[in-house]
């Protein structure tokens, strides 16, 4: 190898939910509008494939998922275990310097293709798996980067919505080998630390993606924004999901410095997508989007859900887009915020190829690929009778928005709880948000270092739900084990056990767990 080869909202109301937030008006005529010629900054070959009806995705010999042996498994842990021994992802500095140094040697792969970059504090991995599903079914050759992982490594890094095998992880971490140590001895000479696990991840991701090769690549942010990792990477459509407040060890507790933070992500002459937002996140994206001479459109005004109706494994919805309304699509996935996260989506699509108001997407692809959409962890069915979903909602926001959904689109008679969260978030926000909708919690942790002790975060519990209504168990299978039976229990032997539920929830470790226990394989 060579380092050069790789060369529910409605129509009428603002992202703030404030019609009279003068400030914002201004700041959104400053930024300008959607653009409404047909010019994306997705590139004119694109654009150009799109306007001849280019929507029949991917050529037939795409080749699918390659099966992992137990050989390229286990190759696969010894590298994990390797990677382990970095700095952890959840431990960040304020600078690119490491990883542009990476990138450097390896020739810039980053720059060979058209990126999409979505931020957030919730919702990212569900909008970068939607406006992949988007462009594969639309044509382009597409790169995926997602994290963290739900079960296995090999699911971050993705081709044409296709994880890499075990295998070809394996290649790419032995072929970046050389690079790494590099980089590595540079930074130790400088009294710096040497690469982390997720900046290593990020420039396999650039060198999959370059090697490919893909036609666009989305991008994940994995911790906020401007000193991320991804964020060498220059995307040319910035999609922002809700913004709340998480990872206060780094990003602080205000909402507007979070918001300055994931607004970083917005480069010059890009289109900038906002969900809808605190007026003080709002503000914040607002003011980058003027200092970088983007575009904006947002939730509720240039793109939205105008309709929405719980179906059976999801919903059906009817989608504001910046080209027009898409109307009769069925998305598999449960939550008024799966609706907005489409939504998203869609117009950020939209954005990449320079659809406006005389230029739509193809209805039909646009329909199959909501169709298709899987996001494993986010309030997925894993079992039935009784029925176990599990959720990866680590912080209050994620599970006031599962919470919700639950409430609204399942019909549980009795609900149980699993519970395990990681000792860096919120438990008292995240108990407090799920506590109405559950019957009884059983408290468990995951095999994480991080993970916060079971009986202290039973102890807290019981402060929510109180102690008739929790249960502890020290390990997960144990956990789902009782709360299946708690489930399955009645005082009349004709009720239906069909009617009972199980909620795995708290964080993405736990989600992963539960799948892996349940018998599903990562995805």
């Amino acid at each position: 190898m060579t380092s050069d080869r790789w060369g529910s909202v409605s129509a009428d109301q603002d992202a703030s939910g404030d019609a009279d937030a003068d400030e914002l008006a201004q700041l959104l005529a400053m930024a300008g509008g959607a653009d409404d010629a047909g010019s994306g900054p997705g590139g004119g070959a694109l654009a150009d494939a799109l306007s001849q009806g280019v929507t029949t995705g991917p050529v037939d010999d795409t080749p699918g998922r390659e099966a992992d042996d137990a050989e390229s498994l286990a190759a696969l842990r010894v590298v994990e275990a390797e990677l382990d021994q970095r700095w952890p992802e959840t431990r960040i500095a304020p600078s690119l310097d490491r990883i542009r140094a990476l990138v450097e040697v390896l020739g810039d792969p980053q720059r060979s293709f058209p990126v999409i970059h979505v931020a957030g504090t919730n919702g990212k991995s569900s909008v970068t798996r939607m406006i992949d599903a988007l462009l594969t079914r639309i044509g382009p050759r597409t790169g995926r980067y997602t994290s963290p992982h739900l079960q296995r490594a090999t699911e971050r890094i993705a081709l044409d919505g296709v994880p890499i095998s075990a295998r070809r992880y394996v290649e790419l971490y032995t072929e970046l080998a050389p690079y790494l140590g590099i980089v590595d001895r540079a930074q130790e000479a400088q009294g710096g630390p040497k690469l982390s696990k997720f900046e290593v991840l990020t420039g396999m991701a650039f060198a999959a993606f370059a090697d490919a090769p893909v036609d666009v690549a989305v991008l994940e942010v994995g911790l906020g924004g401007s000193w991320d990792a991804t964020n060498v990477a220059d995307g040319v459509v910035a999609a922002i999901t809700p913004i709340d407040i998480d990872h206060v060890n780094y990003l602080g507790p205000e909402l507007g410095g979070i918001a300055a933070e994931k607004a970083g992500i917005i480069k010059e002459g890009s289109v900038a997508l906002m969900a809808q937002q605190d007026p003080a996140a709002a503000t914040v994206l607002l003011e980058r989007a003027v200092q970088v001479g983007a575009e904006v459109a947002r939730s509720g005004m240039e793109f939205g859900v105008l309709a929405r109706e719980v179906a059976v494994g999801g919903q059906h919805l009817r989608l504001q887009g910046l080209g027009g309304e898409y109307d009769d699509i069925y998305l598999p996935l449960f939550g008024e915020h799966q609706a907005a996260n489409a939504s998203l989506a869609l117009a950020s699509v939209e954005a990449f190829f320079g659809a406006g108001a005389a230029r739509k997407l193809d209805i039909d692809a646009v329909r199959d690929a909501f169709a298709s959409v899987r996001v494993p962890g986010r309030l997925e069915r894993l079992r039935v009778a009784p029925t176990v979903v599990v959720d990866a909602a680590h912080n209050p926001h994620g599970a006031r928005a599962a919470a919700t959904a639950v409430r609204d689109e399942f019909s549980f008679r009795r609900l149980i709880g699993v519970v395990a969260i990681l000792g860096d978030k919120d438990a008292e926000g995240i108990l407090s948000a799920l506590e109405p909708v559950l019957d009884e919690v059983v408290i468990t942790a995951v095999s994480s270092p991080r993970a916060m002790d079971a009986d202290e975060l039973g102890s807290l519990a019981v402060g929510f739900f109180g102690a008739d209504r929790v249960v502890v168990e020290t390990r997960m299978d144990a956990a789902l084990e009782t709360a299946i039976g708690l489930a399955e229990e009645t005082d009349d032997a004709e009720t239906p056990v069909a009617g009972a539920g199980v909620l795995v929830v708290g964080s993405v470790v736990a989600a992963g767990e539960a799948r892996t226990l349940l018998g599903r394989d990562p995805a």
